[in-house]
């Protein structure tokens, strides 16, 4: 299972260009970025990205960064008990 992370360019502002840098480092991920992903209200106001498709939100970069790491975390657990 590779999660897919998406992030806006317009959202770059509020430091999620170094979460998309760390997470690119990891190969297990797919890490992309779009000019707009059309949460244009909740872009100006914190940083946020997308997980498989749900936005994931935080108060800081640093805190966001967290988040989606237990999210995949979340998702790898449920994969792992679909598969059992």
């Amino acid at each position: 299972m590779r999660p897919i992370i998406e992030f806006c360019a317009s959202n770059m502002h509020t430091g999620t260009d170094k979460v998309m840098k760390s997470l690119e480092e990891n190969l297990d991920f797919d890490v992309v970025e779009y000019g707009c992903l059309g949460n244009c209200g909740q872009c100006y106001m914190e940083p946020y990205a997308l997980v498989n498709g749900e936005i994931i939100a935080a108060e800081s970069a640093e805190s966001l960064h967290l988040l989606i790491l237990e999210k995949i975390k979340e998702i790898e657990a449920m994969y792992d008990l679909l598969s059992e």
